[in-house]
C-alpha cells in the first residue's frame, strides 16, 4: 500500500510538472486536484513524407546511397530488418547532406528513424529548417540574416542507434540533414515532417471563374490556419507572438473561413492580462486601439454577449485612457507610434493614420458601450469623435494613412483612392495594410481595382513559389528573381536572402505571416458580398461585386450554420443570385 501511494505521488507530481502531456487521464485521477491542472492541447499531429529530394551533396553513391527510399511513406517505427534504408557516410573529408521538400509550408518539426548500424554509439547530425530552399541551405551569420530567433531552425543533434527521435518546432517547408561526425555511417529508415495544427474544418469557401483568385483566397486561409497554434501568432517561424494589431486581418479571416474558434478570445484575453492599464498592448498605442476594433468585429460576427460582458471594465477604462491622449482636436498618443513597418519612417503619415485610428476606435467603442449599457462612456466617445474630425491631417503621400483616413471618414474614399491608393497600382502596398487599402478601394466603389491589385500583389508571391503569404512583399522583388521552392540558379536573385528591411531582413523574413491574409476576408465580404448587419450574423446583406468575374460561389460560417451563396453573371450583365441558409439568419439582398 505504501509503495502504491508513493508511485501515485510521483506520477501526480509528473502530471503537475508537465500538464500538457495529459490530454485525458485514467479514472484513478478523477477529482484529484493536482491532475485537474492538466491541460489538453487543442492541436493534432500529422506525419508527412517528403515530396522530393531537391539536392544532395553526392551523386556518385560513395557518400549517399539509396536516397529515394526517403520518399516512401513510413510508419515511424524502427525495425530489426535493415531494408530500404538510405546510407550516409562521412570520411573526415566529406560531410554528406541532403535537402528535402515537403511540398507546402507547415508548422512543426521533423522525425528521424534510424536503422541497425554497426556502431551503436549515438551520432551527430545537423538539421536545418527553411521556409525557402535557400534558407534551409544557409548558415547563421550576419550576412544572410539567418537566425535562430524565436524558434531554433539550425541545430546539432544526436541520433540513437536503432531508434526514432523528433526535433524542431518552427515554420518550414524544406529540411536539410547533414552527417557531421567524421568516419561514421548513418542508416536512415525514415525522415518525416511532424505537422502540428488545429484540426478544424474550412467552413467558409470561395470559388470563382478566376483560378488565381481562388488560390489566393485559399492561401490566405491556410496562412492564418497555420498561425492558430496555442495562441494566434503573427508567424510560425517568427515572431510566434501575440501581436494584437497583426491579429485584426487574421481574425477577419477566421470569421470568414472558420467561424468561432477559441484561439481568438484566448489570445485577446492574454494580451489584455499581460498589459494592464495604463500600458499599451505590445508597447504600441495603435495596438491597444486594434484590440477595441477586434472586440467590435468579433462580437459583430460571433455575437457572444457573455464574452463581451467580461471585457467591460477593461474596455471602458481603455477608452477613457485614450481620451486623455487628445490635445485640442489632435491625437497625442505616446508609446511606440506605429502603423506598419513600411510607413514607420514617415512621421506625418503616422500622425494622420493615428488620427484616423482614434476616430474609428471611438466609433467602435461607442457601439460596444451602448450594447453594454455604458451610455456615459459612449457619449464621451461621440464627443471625442466630434473633436477629432475637426482636424484632418495630410496623409503625407502614404497609402496606409490615406486608407485609414478614408475608412474613418476624414477624407472622401474616392479622393483617397484616386490621389493616393490607386497611384502606381500596388507600388508601396504592404502585406499588413494592404487589407485596409483594399477596404478603402471598396468604400470608393473601385471593386475591379481591388481585384486587379489582389491578382498582381498577392499573386506575385504565388508566382515565386509561395504556399503561404509573407510578412512583406514588393513587386520590384520579382525582377530577375528565382523561386523560393528551388535552389536559385546562377544569375538569378535569391528573393529570401536579398530583400527585407527593419525586423525582417533577409532570411529572418517570415514567409508565413497571418497579417497578409486580407484578400481572403475581402473577397468574401465584397465579391461574394457578405455584409454582417447585426451581431451574431443574425442579419446578413448579400451585395456582390463580381467585376470581370463570370461567377462566384461560396459558403459563409455563422453561429447558426452555413449560408450557401452563388452569383452568376447573365448575358445582359445582371447578376443571378441563389442563397440558402439557416432559418435564424435573415438575408437582405
Amino acid at each position: 500500500m505504501i509503495r502504491v501511494k508513493s508511485g501515485l505521488f510521483i506520477l501526480c507530481f509528473f502530471i503537475a510538472a508537465v500538464p500538457e502531456l495529459f490530454a485525458q487521464l485514467p479514472p484513478i485521477f478523477d477529482g484529484n486536484p493536482i491532475a485537474a491542472q492538466a491541460q489538453k492541447d487543442a492541436r493534432v499531429r500529422m506525419y508527412l513524407s517528403p515530396q522530393r529530394i531537391l539536392w544532395q551533396s553526392d551523386q556518385s553513391g560513395k557518400y549517399i546511397k539509396d536516397a529515394q527510399y526517403l520518399l516512401k511513406p513510413g510508419n515511424g517505427q524502427a525495425e530489426l530488418v535493415n531494408k530500404n534504408l538510405i546510407t550516409l557516410k562521412s570520411d573526415g573529408q566529406s560531410e554528406p547532406g541532403i535537402l528535402l521538400d515537403f511540398g507546402k509550408e507547415i508548422h512543426g518539426g521533423i522525425q528521424l528513424v534510424t536503422g541497425l548500424m554497426q556502431n551503436q554509439k549515438p551520432l551527430k547530425v545537423r538539421i536545418r529548417f527553411g521556409e525557402s530552399a535557400s534558407e534551409a541551405m544557409s548558415s547563421i551569420d550576419s550576412l544572410s540574416g539567418a537566425t535562430n530567433d524565436h524558434a531554433i531552425r539550425d541545430m546539432m543533434v544526436e541520433l540513437p542507434w536503432l531508434g526514432g527521435m523528433e526535433f524542431g518546432n518552427t515554420g518550414f517547408r524544406f529540411v536539410r540533414i547533414d552527417l557531421v561526425e567524421p568516419n561514421r555511417e548513418l542508416l536512415l529508415k525514415e525522415v518525416r515532417a511532424v505537422f502540428s495544427y488545429r484540426d478544424i474544418p474550412y467552413v467558409g469557401s470561395f470559388h470563382s471563374s478566376d483560378a488565381r483568385l481562388n488560390e489566393i483566397w485559399a492561401t490566405g486561409a491556410y496562412t492564418v490556419h497555420l498561425n492558430m497554434q496555442q495562441y494566434l501568432w503573427d508567424g510560425i517561424k517568427r515572431d510566434r507572438l501575440v501581436w494584437v494589431g497583426d491579429m485584426h486581418p487574421e481574425i477577419m479571416t477566421i470569421n470568414t473561413v472558420f467561424g468561432y474558434n477559441e484561439v481568438v478570445p484566448k489570445s485577446l484575453d492574454l494580451i489584455r492580462e499581460v498589459n494592464p492599464l495604463p500600458s499599451w498592448m505590445n508597447g504600441i498605442s495603435s495596438y491597444s486601439m486594434w484590440w477595441i476594433r477586434i472586440q467590435r468585429d468579433w462580437y459583430r460576427y460571433q455575437g457572444q454577449r457573455d464574452y463581451l460582458e467580461a471585457q467591460r471594465s477593461y474596455l471602458v477604462a481603455l477608452l477613457h485612457h485614450l481620451m486623455t491622449k487628445i490635445k485640442g482636436n489632435e491625437e497625442q498618443l505616446d508609446g511606440m507610434r506605429f502603423l506598419d513597418w513600411p510607413s514607420s519612417e514617415n512621421q506625418p503619415a503616422i500622425h494622420a493614420g493615428l488620427q484616423a485610428m482614434m476616430v474609428m476606435t471611438f466609433k467602435d467603442g461607442a457601439e460596444l458601450c451602448r450594447i453594454l449599457g455604458e451610455e456615459e462612456t459612449a457619449k464621451k466617445c461621440d464627443e471625442a469623435i466630434g473633436r477629432l474630425k475637426k482636424h484632418v491631417p495630410d496623409p503625407a503621400n502614404s497609402k496606409q494613412a490615406a486608407s485609414l483616413m478614408a475608412l474613418a471618414g476624414l477624407m472622401p474614399a474616392e479622393k483617397a483612392n484616386k490621389d493616393y491608393i490607386a497611384v502606381g497600382g500596388t507600388k508601396n502596398f504592404s502585406t499588413f495594410y494592404g487589407y485596409y487599402m483594399l477596404q478603402a478601394k471598396a468604400k470608393a466603389g473601385d471593386y475591379q481595382g481591388g481585384l486587379d491589385n489582389i491578382r498582381e500583389y498577392w499573386g506575385g508571391m504565388l508566382d515565386l513559389g509561395a504556399t503561404t503569404f509573407w510578412e512583406d512583399f514588393n513587386l520590384d522583388w520579382m525582377k530577375n528573381a528565382g523561386r523560393i521552392d528551388e535552389l536559385v540558379p546562377e544569375g538569378k536573385i535569391d528573393v529570401h536572402a536579398a530583400y527585407g528591411d527593419y525586423c525582417y531582413k533577409n532570411f529572418r523574413h517570415s514567409l508565413a505571416h497571418g497579417w497578409a491574409s486580407g484578400p481572403t476576408a475581402w473577397l468574401t465580404e465584397h465579391v461574394l458580398g457578405v455584409q454582417v448587419l447585426e451581431p451574431g450574423c443574425k442579419v446578413l446583406q448579400i451585395k456582390p461585386h463580381l467585376g470581370d468575374l463570370k461567377f462566384v460561389a461560396g459558403t459563409f460560417p455563422t453561429p447558426y450554420g452555413v449560408v450557401n451563396i452563388k452569383h452568376t453573371k447573365l448575358e445582359n450583365g445582371k447578376i443571378k443570385t441563389e442563397i440558402s441558409g439557416p432559418a435564424e439568419v435573415r438575408v437582405i439582398q
